[in-house]
């Protein structure tokens, strides 16, 4: 008897452990809908490049093979101003996809070696004042397709032509 007893607690430890092992691994629910995976992959208002590393990692941000994802790029605002891109506040873009009326600072995330999870590294990049494109389903966003750099936008020039102290202008009338 004292055997049949120490065999059913040993399967019922080892099956709970188990189910603690799979729980562990699965760190993101199964269920989650394409919008909830959009926003906890593109969607972070306090993402700065310093936080690349820690937010990926945290964020379970990885390729469906585990293999660190090439890029990946957070756009920094709240979820109403990214979910009004497929409402109001977005253009028609190409066949399939919305480009947003309002500018966004983005940080753009970009692996610098071929580690496997959880060694990733990644060299962030902040973009100031682009467009964002999204693709909406049923009006939200649930994939990112690309940014567009706007005249205000990082290394680009603000319309201004540069004049030394030799210059001289040629379109004053006297």
């Amino acid at each position: 008897m004292r055997i049949l007893f120490a065999c059913l607690l040993l399967v019922m430890l080892f099956s709970t452990g188990l189910s603690k092992l799979a729980n562990r691994q699965l760190k993101w629910p199964q269920k989650e809908t394409r919008y909830e995976k959009f926003l906890q992959q593109h969607v972070d208002a306090s993402m700065t490049v310093e936080k690349c590393d820690e937010e990926m990692k945290k964020k379970w941000i990885y390729n469906v093979d585990n293999s660190c994802k090439f890029t990946n790029t957070f756009i920094l605002s709240n979820e109403k101003q990214v979910k009004d891109i497929c409402k109001r506040q977005g253009s028609p873009y190409d066949t399939s996809l919305t480009k947003s009326k309002e500018k966004f600072n983005i940080v753009i995330c970009q692996l610098n070696n071929g580690a496997r999870k959880p060694n990733c590294q990644y060299n962030g990049r902040l973009h100031s004042n682009v467009r964002v494109v999204v693709q909406c389903k049923g009006g939200l966003p649930v994939h990112y397709a690309k940014h567009i750099e706007t005249i205000e936008s990082n290394n680009a020039t603000t319309g201004k032509i540069p004049m030394d102290s030799t210059s001289v202008p040629t379109n004053i009338h006297v």
